[in-house]
């Protein structure tokens, strides 16, 4: 479905009061929007499992770093039209950052970041009182012409929130790289090392989000 924006969304599941929106990460150069492989695959995972939550997939208009507050404003318009009262965002890489930015939205009760890029000017009091999970593969860094991002700069971001008052926790996965899985030239999902043990530590959020009561 299109949103406000101009940017699409795809839902997995039945919205009703709770949901999840997942979204990609990007580049340095300005191109299109594309759905991401590592989202997608975890989608296909747990979907099944937590047949409760509704999943909610974010293509942007134009996947760059350079283009940001074009991301924010695409994840914003996706948490509107979802509908649901509370939220659960999966950011991977930039989407770390695009998913701390909008964490004061009233409906989002929850930032898990995958490999998040949290740049140090990023305000991150957007998540005071609230929760913030980060998914590292310890082997991911950033090599010229492959993306990465250490696990010290997650880290960094993590305290920063933690500073500030969020809650949450923060796990390295031993053996992992960036991602969790990649789109073969055929349009196949192929997971890589350690994707199970990203969708352990992923399902293991949002059966506790799941589970919360209700504030009232």
């Amino acid at each position: 479905m299109k949103l406000s924006t101009g940017a699409e969304m795809r839902v997995t599941g039945a919205v009703r009061e709770r949901a999840v929106v997942c979204v990609n990460g990007g580049q340095s150069r300005e191109v299109d929007g594309t759905w991401s492989a590592s989202v997608e695959w975890l989608v296909n995972a747990l979907a099944p499992r937590l047949p409760e939550l509704a999943f909610a997939e974010v293509r942007y208009r134009v996947k760059s770093w350079r283009r940001l507050e074009s991301c924010v404003e695409d994840a914003r318009a996706a948490v509107e039209e979802v509908g649901a009262s509370r939220v659960v965002l999966v950011g991977f890489s930039m989407g770390g950052a695009v998913s701390v930015a909008i964490a004061d939205e009233p409906r989002v009760q929850e930032v898990i970041g995958l490999a998040p890029w949290i740049p140090a000017e990023l305000d991150v009091t957007t998540l005071r009182r609230k929760r913030l999970s980060v998914f590292h593969g310890a082997l991911d860094r950033w090599l010229p012409g492959i993306p990465g991002v250490s696990a010290s700069h997650s880290r960094k971001g993590f305290d920063r929130a933690r500073e500030r008052g969020a809650e949450g926790r923060y796990v390295l996965i031993p053996g992992a790289f960036h991602g969790v899985a990649l789109r073969s030239p055929w349009g196949r999902l192929v997971p890589l090392p350690k994707a199970e043990r990203w969708a352990e530590l992923v399902e293991e959020e949002l059966t506790r989000f799941g589970a919360t009561a209700v504030a009232v």
